[in-house]
């Protein structure tokens, strides 16, 4: 008989089993809490961060982000890692759908899901692209650490898009 009597206590506890390394008994206790309520968008959200971090299994990950966000639109923690997966497996046409849905969510971190784009734009050499979204990105950071990351994205894409310019040589003799 199991000691845990409602789905929160057993999602703290598998939270906690998470936190402690024990990975295969905080699986097992997502997986349960999910047979006995479908719907618990925060187990699928923690299945999914298992499934990208720990296994790198982007394709299950995506699955679980894209479930946890059906169930709970409004769960902020979900919509930036699910757009990295986006973005991984090369879903072109769900990137921008998935970060102007992210950017509409209260408590989503406006900065990283620009930072995304900028990297999915710069992926694309698409610079100019790029460099608006790193931009927004630093307008939008709240966090002192990270105004270096944004700011050095930006100049990492002035250098690229110097380096396509032509170059004209003028020999004289």
């Amino acid at each position: 008989m199991d000691i845990y009597t409602s789905v929160e206590e057993k999602y703290l506890q598998a939270v906690e089993e998470l936190q402690c390394g024990d990975l295969p008994q905080a699986l097992r206790y997502f997986n349960q809490i999910i047979a006995s309520d479908e719907e618990y968008a925060r187990a699928y959200f923690q299945l999914g961060h298992i499934y990208h971090i720990h296994f790198k299994n982007f394709k299950t990950a995506g699955y679980y982000y894209k479930r946890c966000i059906e169930l709970d639109p409004d769960f902020p923690d979900a919509h930036q890692p699910y757009l990295e997966i986006v973005i991984v497996l090369k879903m072109h046409n769900l990137v921008k759908q998935v970060a102007e849905r992210a950017l509409n969510v209260p408590g989503v971190e406006e900065a990283r899901i620009y930072e995304s784009l900028g990297l999915y734009a710069e992926r694309q050499q698409n610079f100019e692209e790029a460099a608006r979204h790193f931009k927004k990105a630093e307008f939008f950071n709240e966090e002192t650490e990270d105004a270096q990351v944004f700011q050095a994205h930006q100049k990492r894409i002035k250098n690229k898009m110097n380096s396509n310019k032509i170059m004209v040589y003028d020999l004289q003799g």
